[in-house]
């Protein structure tokens, strides 16, 4: 999967993350009166460990990016630019990728894309048995 759409996977839970916890979501500071969901659980841990990786600068920028996507939840730009910087900090640490995907996976976040294309395609995001696309399925053709 491509590191952009890998990264797009991440956004329901940092907007999850960033509504129970606001800009205290790298601290574990939760906003007042929000609780934490399972996926904002999971949105924390993503951010907290690109925090934890990444140098003094890639942490100013972190906690920017946080910063401005807390204060406008709607913004799109702002969550933009929090992804941006999660995109900064795997590709300056490869074994970043590895523990992010842990953490989606055990969320059932679904990082899987499933994608048909052409004739008698069939798209599947687990197992769904027998599927045939073979025409005269069930005629008694030779």
């Amino acid at each position: 999967m491509a590191e952009a759409e890998f990264v797009q996977g991440m956004t329901p839970f940092l907007r999850e993350s960033l509504g129970a916890y606001g800009d205290g979501v790298l601290t574990g500071e939760p906003a007042a009166g929000a609780s934490g969901t399972a996926a904002a659980e999971v949105g924390r841990g993503l951010l907290r460990a690109t925090y934890r990786r990444v140098d003094e600068r890639g942490r100013e920028g972190l906690e920017e990016a946080v910063q401005e996507a807390a204060a406008e939840p709607g913004n799109e730009d702002a969550v933009g630019a929090l992804r941006q910087e999660i995109r900064r900090a795997l590709r300056k640490h490869p074994g970043l990728e590895g523990e992010l995907a842990a953490l989606l996976a055990g969320a059932g976040g679904g990082t899987t894309t499933v994608i048909a294309s052409g004739t008698r395609s069939i798209a599947a995001g687990g197992n769904i048995g027998v599927a045939i696309t073979a025409d005269g399925h069930g005629s008694s053709k030779p």
